[in-house]
């Protein structure tokens, strides 16, 4: 006899399973998929969380060389213990991941070990090693996230050629690291082994890092991060790449095209970005509609075409971002169970975990034109705050862009430090369509 659910999410990530988790508060019986030996997906295991934990680490080895003595600490020579930064970093995984294989025990979501292809519209095909089988749900969600695009011409082997995952786990410092890609990934881990030794040289085809952000902000990180270290060849195009047995050497030329340089490196990291993860899903076979960048098409309540499949997360339209798929996962049982809900994009933040952090929540000025909103915009910087001043992060500012009519903040764009966790103060204000005079008004304790 197949087994039966109520609701079976296939992928245990964020938005799977803060999906079956919801679903089965709410009473129904839950199902999660997923073919890792560790729940959490892409984010806790090879993503967001080990690097956060790398970030951290190499924040405080940066700080306790470079920081330290201009507070009056000394610390004499500070070494480097990578394989105790890499364990402390699994441990972190591990503990997290171990934390939702508890929370499905206690909310009795039953975890089903394999690989998942939807056969047919409520039913679908669990295979593990040699052994199959087939279950059934009344609802089946598709979450299963998102994998690294590759380059053409230069395949990952993780080893010289890495992606994220890849560059998560080194055994040593490379003493050249070339970054394909100028977003929040290759920042990110570029800045990881900039500060632990590395020389990094990160690529961008377009003309400024952190393109999917207010225009102001990559070109503010980019002279932090350019003082910390970090080469910039923007507006340059990857052509090739060769191994050799001392390096990697690509072949650049610019976007606009001209004359070709050769960059050699001992680790080369791809990180142009992510596409939607659905591979042996079976989608086409069972006709679900997908959009001209893989994405599953959805509609109201995240229902796709075929009736009983629904969608979240990353294989959806919208930011490949862990808070957003939980959002969304929510939002999708509490549809299931019958109850009203929605998600409000403009209120979901993101941020650049790079020190300084960057951080948006709603709509950029790029935004706004485009769409015709009259608006305003206020700044203010870092080096006028006191407390930014006497703890010596004063790089970087705050911008706060309203309706002009109605003084509704539409957006807040940060650069500066903690501006991952002062960005939940924004997208609370948008949540609660506050306007910019609310946000002047609430009193501060970090005012002079």
């Amino acid at each position: 006899m197949a087994e039966r659910y109520d609701v079976v999410v296939i992928g245990a990530g964020p938005g799977g399973y803060v999906t079956a988790i919801r679903a089965a508060q709410l009473g129904m019986r839950a199902g999660c998929i997923d073919a890792r030996t560790s729940l959490g997906g892409t984010c806790l295991n090879i993503g967001c969380i080990p690097s956060k934990a790398l970030l951290q680490s190499s924040e405080k080895f940066a700080e306790a060389r470079h920081r330290l003595a201009e507070h009056g600490i000394t610390t004499g020579e500070v070494g480097l213990d990578l394989a105790l930064m890499m364990a402390r970093k699994d441990k972190v995984v591990t503990t997290l991941t171990r934390g939702v294989e508890f929370l499905f025990r206690k909310n009795k979501v039953d975890w089903q070990k394999g690989k998942a292809r939807i056969a047919a519209p409520g039913q679908i095909m669990v295979a593990n090693g040699d052994h199959e089988m087939v279950i059934e749900a009344g609802a089946i969600v598709i979450a299963t996230g998102s994998e690294s695009i590759p380059l053409p011409g230069l395949p990952i082997d993780e080893r010289r050629i890495v992606s994220s995952t890849g560059a998560l786990a080194l055994h040593r410092v490379p003493e050249r690291l070339a970054v394909i890609g100028g977003g929040y990934i290759g920042l990110e881990l570029g800045s990881v082994w900039s500060r632990l030794g590395a020389r990094v040289t990160v690529i961008e085809y377009l003309d400024r890092i952190l393109p999917n952000m207010d225009r102001e902000l990559g070109p503010a990180l980019q002279r932090v991060l350019t003082r910390s270290g970090i080469a910039f060849k923007l507006a340059t195009r990857v052509l090739s790449g060769s191994l050799g047995n001392d390096a990697v050497t690509l072949e650049l030329e610019p976007a606009a095209a001209g004359e070709h340089e050769m960059l050699a490196a001992d680790i080369v990291l791809v990180a142009i970005g992510r596409r939607p993860f659905t591979d042996g899903l079976g989608l086409d076979e069972v006709g679900i509609a997908r959009d001209a960048a893989g994405r599953v098409v959805v509609g109201d309540g995240f229902a796709t075409n075929v009736a009983g499949i629904y969608a979240i997360g990353d294989v959806i339209r919208g930011p490949m971002l862990a808070h957003k798929a939980m959002d969304e996962g929510v939002a999708l049982a509490e549809i299931l169970a019958g109850q009203q809900t929605r998600v409000e994009y403009d209120a979901i933040p993101s941020v650049v975990y790079t020190w300084p952090e960057v951080a948006a929540v709603g709509r950029t000025e790029e935004e706004l034109r485009a769409a015709g909103v009259d608006y305003r915009t206020g700044k203010f910087p870092f080096t006028a705050t006191p407390r930014a001043r006497t703890n010596g992060d004063t790089d970087g500012f705050v911008k706060v862009l309203a309706e002009r009519a109605s003084d509704r903040v539409l957006g807040v764009h940060i650069i500066g430090p903690d501006a991952g966790t002062m960005i939940a103060e924004a997208a609370l204000a948008i949540e609660f369509g506050a306007s910019a005079e609310d946000i002047a008004r609430t009193a501060t304790p970090t005012r002079p």
